[in-house]
């Protein structure tokens, strides 16, 4: 009798996909989580640049912000010092988590971008669900809109350092930094233009910010540390973002979910990926 396989991480992360990313899993590692979360430990301690932020009708997404600051935070207790790199389409998410952030102007952000290369000389650059350009130098939405002039070309930053400083992406739907690691099959599968900047490694769940949990979640498992957040802090720091702007990518409202998922979906893949994290593999982060 065929043994019962033992669900991964990225099994939990790719739950409920309606847009096609089971079909992409097949272009990644198997354990891509895992892969992402060891080339982080290989990264001398020092800064670490995360980006996030997707605008959506005047504001920023819920999905995005609460996964980059779940990493941020698992980033700062194994010795990492996290900055998050964003647009004024985020003011004011993330300083009360005590996370330093820079903004970066919607004009004039290349020459911001290499600056902030130079002065902080990160380690590791990691997006989680930020639009980045399509072959045609377009931001492009989930329905092909055109959202350049409301994105700060933070993702040049992957682009121009490539090679010389690692990467990670996170993305759900195709327009994200790092999928043009996977650009081919994304336009064959999905019949959509993908952003064509590449990652170094990437991660693909149902939403963005369960792949940043997924990358918390190896983790914890690699570090013996509980490191995957609680839901109540989860659920307070979206409601935070919603009472701040921010909208459901899918629905466009100002609601309490993120990506057409609710909160009782965010508590099942959260507790799942808590469970994961309780079983160590060995201590990685000494």
């Amino acid at each position: 009798m065929e043994a019962e396989r033992t669900e991964t991480i990225e099994d939990i992360i790719l739950r409920y996909s309606e847009r096609g990313m089971p079909d992409i899993r097949l272009y990644l590692s198997t354990d891509y989580c895992t892969k992402a979360a060891k080339e982080i430990l290989s990264w001398e301690r020092g800064n670490v640049f995360l980006t996030t932020g997707f605008y959506v009708k005047g504001y920023a997404e819920t999905d995005g912000p609460v996964g980059t600051v779940a990493l941020a935070h698992a980033l700062s207790k194994i010795g990492y010092d996290p900055i998050i790199i964003t647009d004024e389409f985020c003011r004011g998410f993330f300083e009360p988590e005590d996370i330093e952030t820079i903004y970066v102007e919607l004009d004039n952000g290349d020459r911001h971008i290499d600056d902030l290369i130079k002065v902080y000389e990160p380690k590791g650059l990691i997006s989680i669900e930020r639009c980045g350009k399509n072959k045609h130098g377009k931001y492009t939405n989930m329905r092909g809109e055109d959202i350049g002039a409301f994105t700060a070309p933070i993702d040049e930053m992957f682009l121009k350092y490539q090679g010389i400083i690692p990467t990670i992406g996170v993305g759900d739907g195709g327009n994200e930094i790092g999928m043009g690691k996977i650009a081919g099959p994304v336009s064959r599968k999905l019949s959509l233009e993908p952003c064509v900047i590449p990652a170094d490694i990437f991660v693909i769940a149902t939403v963005s910010n369960w792949g940043a949990y997924g990358i918390v979640a190896a983790l914890s498992k690699l570090c013996k540390q509980e490191l995957v957040p609680g839901f109540d802090w989860v659920q307070d720091y979206i409601k935070k973002t919603v009472k701040l702007g921010s909208v459901d990518g899918v629905s466009g409202w100002h609601s309490i979910s993120v990506d057409g998922k609710s909160m009782k979906t965010e508590h099942e893949i959260l507790r799942a990926l808590r469970k994961f994290g309780r079983n160590p593999i060995k201590d990685n982060c000494a």
